[in-house]
């Protein structure tokens, strides 16, 4: 959900016969894409059961790769709470009991908010970068694009939560698919981007929805309103403090 930088170019290996694109580049600049050096989105969360449904509508901003701050602007019952990413810790706050708690690394794989996305999901932790060895399993076209299809298998003294994730990374650095596989390579969840616009003269992954494996009317999407990139931002945004008692 939320990860952007100017654009980096792909780094390629030589082989002996041709130049295949390097697959942990590919990842990395479709991290760096998703979130510039700063940014600010404006966006709506839609959480979907089989018997319910509801919306939440929220602002964010972040800075770097491990830089979050999360806000609730509706529905009015919800408004102020927040989440707040800071290097690899994470604080949320709710109005409701005015507490800030501090997420403990054990809960980074439960829920955020009830949806379908994890702590580590909003958190946009470079895990994937640092504790995965990166495969190209083959290149396909989509809308006139070339998508590069990427394997991601866990080190062996990785403690992560997935045995396995394939990604989809399209060449404008747009992050089309990604499957989340349990150690036994049952896969658990997909992550899709349904949409993608042009928005602040960027490609972006307007709407992205993740999907329960085994319940496909169990989901939750996430759709960009508004997104600005490279702002300037004051220093106390990325603060505890700005996140019990808002000043933007």
């Amino acid at each position: 959900m939320f990860r952007y930088i100017s654009l980096i170019l792909c780094v390629l290996s030589t082989s002996a016969s041709a130049l295949e694109p390097d697959a942990k580049a590919l990842l990395q600049a479709a991290i760096d894409a998703w979130r510039g050096a700063t940014s600010y989105t404006e966006m709506t969360m839609t959480i979907h059961r089989a018997e319910w449904e509801r919306s939440v509508s929220m602002r964010g901003w972040t800075r770097g790769d491990k830089d979050s701050l999360i806000r609730v602007t509706a529905p009015k019952k919800d408004i102020g709470t927040g989440t707040l990413t800071l290097d690899n810790s994470m604080w949320t706050f709710s109005p409701k009991v005015n507490r800030v708690i501090k997420v403990p690394s054990s809960m980074m794989s439960q829920s955020w908010m009830g949806s379908d996305f994890t702590n580590k999901d909003v958190s946009k932790a470079d895990e994937i970068l640092h504790e995965y060895r990166h495969k190209l399993l083959r290149e396909e076209e989509n809308d006139k694009h070339k998508v590069y299809v990427i394997e991601a298998i866990p080190k062996e003294d990785a403690a992560v939560v997935w045995g396995k994730q394939i990604i989809w990374v399209r060449d404008d650095h747009i992050m089309l698919r990604e499957d989340f596989y349990d150690q036994d390579g049952v896969i658990v969840k997909t992550m899709e981007t349904t949409k993608v616009d042009t928005m602040d003269e960027r490609a972006v992954a307007q709407t992205q929805r993740m999907t329960d494996a085994e319940e496909a009317n169990k989901w939750t999407e996430i759709t960009v309103q508004k997104v600005d990139f490279d702002i300037e931002l004051k220093d106390n945004v990325f603060t505890l403090s700005n996140l019990r008692n808002p000043r933007d």
